[in-house]
């Protein structure tokens, strides 16, 4: 047990800071959770808004590529607090979990508030204290923390820190990236803050985005290279976003970001072969219009014609001249030019962030001893799918453990 008397800074209220406090109490520690948000878990709340999906029931075997380059720095931890310890954490807070047709993992009352609620309610019940509306500004010259107040400055003393700041979507939400200079100007080596899990913009035409504005795609398969998802996406006035879209995103954003675009390609019919599609195509068309044709014939959707009208207009040809076989073809291999990524305050995530080379086992910065670091403000980026909390809260309870286990020896 840690002496009661050792005081750990929490600095951030999300999933990763709140796990770190709960663990550290439980540890014997004196904890304070610092937010400069009036409340907490202003995220977590906004996640939950259309289901809160807490994590996915896949193996860990499948589970854990899904975190990408990071996968290896991520293992221990998502290891060390599984999905299962995540669901039955949950369950624990009186919220029992049940896994969706996707295998997405939802609480019962599938949103977040009930659960934050009763998570809050049994943290001030373990001595956990809140302090809100505290900016973390930084470190004076006695290594104590420094926060900005309504009423000044306001300086702490603790035995251990641990920073869960997030990373910088959302800023309103309380996750501004702020915290980047203040780590950089310590030496502290970060990857840049990239939008992650976010929409891309598209140079529709007037008719299609007037038209197909908020509609959805479903059942699609979408490409970039060698890289394909199976799913749905959105038309967005400026674009297109999603779930297949977020599960592509860290391969479009770098291509994008690489050389100014990139070349998504839609299939709208992925289960059927092109010899297929175009024996159903060859069928007489008679005075049906060319919409209806193709909406009876190849069950293509009116925003998937709309999307098979924009590639005719880029060839410079009308769709009316394209011949069965060229029309199956087209059905699935819809090219779409990518010319930007929405911006990072309007992103699910963010990817970049503390490089975990400035990390040990434990999740201590090494440069600042007894200052650790979690959840997304860590160099690392996952889809949309259970992903994201997983992660935030596992390396919520590493940093945890890291921390009691540095009060220990010291």
């Amino acid at each position: 047990m840690t002496a009661p008397e050792s005081h750990v800074a929490i600095i951030g209220a999300g999933p990763a800071g709140l796990m770190a406090a709960e663990v550290l109490a439980q540890g014997g520690a004196r904890v304070t959770v610092y937010d400069a948000m009036p409340s907490a878990g202003r995220k977590f709340l906004m996640a939950g808004r259309g289901g809160l999906n807490l994590t996915h029931s896949e193996p860990l075997p499948q589970f854990m590529p899904r975190y990408r380059e990071a996968a290896a720095k991520l293992q221990a931890a998502i290891e060390a607090f599984p999905p299962d310890a995540l669901r039955a954490w949950s369950a624990a807070l009186g919220e029992p979990t049940f896994v969706g047709t996707s295998g997405r993992v939802f609480p019962r009352a599938f949103k977040a508030s009930p659960l934050l609620r009763a998570w809050l309610r049994r943290l001030d019940a373990s001595g956990v204290r809140f302090a809100f509306r505290h900016r973390w500004t930084g470190w004076d010259g006695e290594e104590r923390l420094l926060f900005q107040t309504r009423s000044g400055t306001s300086v702490v003393a603790a035995d251990a820190t641990v920073l869960a700041l997030g990373g910088a979507s959302w800023p309103r939400l309380g996750s501004d990236g702020g915290w980047v200079d203040i780590l950089a100007a310590n030496g502290i080596t970060i990857s840049k803050l990239r939008p992650a899990n976010s929409g891309f913009t598209v140079a529709w035409s007037e008719l299609f985005r007037d038209r197909f504005e908020g509609q959805p795609l479903k059942g699609v398969a979408l490409t970039i290279g060698a890289h394909t998802v199976r799913g749905e996406a959105m038309i967005t006035r400026g674009g297109i976003e999603g779930g297949a879209i977020y599960a592509l995103s860290a391969e479009l954003r770098e291509a994008v970001l690489g050389i100014g675009q990139a070349m998504l390609t839609i299939a709208l019919r992925p289960d059927l072969a092109a010899a297929a599609l175009t024996t159903r195509l060859s069928g007489t068309r008679g005075k049906q219009s060319l919409a209806n044709f193709l909406r009876k014939a190849a069950q293509v959707s009116p925003v998937g014609i709309g999307l098979m009208q924009e590639a005719a207009i880029a060839s410079g040809r009308p769709l009316a001249s394209f011949s069965p076989a060229e029309l199956a073809h087209l059905i699935n291999a819809i090219p779409v030019q990518l010319t930007g990524v929405a911006p990072i305050d309007r992103a699910i995530s963010t990817a970049g962030g503390v490089s975990f080379d400035e990390l040990d086992a434990d999740f201590m910065i090494r440069k600042l001893p007894g200052v650790f670091a979690a959840g997304e403000m860590l160099d690392w980026e996952a889809p949309t799918g259970g992903y994201l909390l997983q992660a935030s809260f596992a390396t919520g309870a590493a940093a945890g453990r890291g921390v009691l286990g540095c009060l220990k020896r010291s």
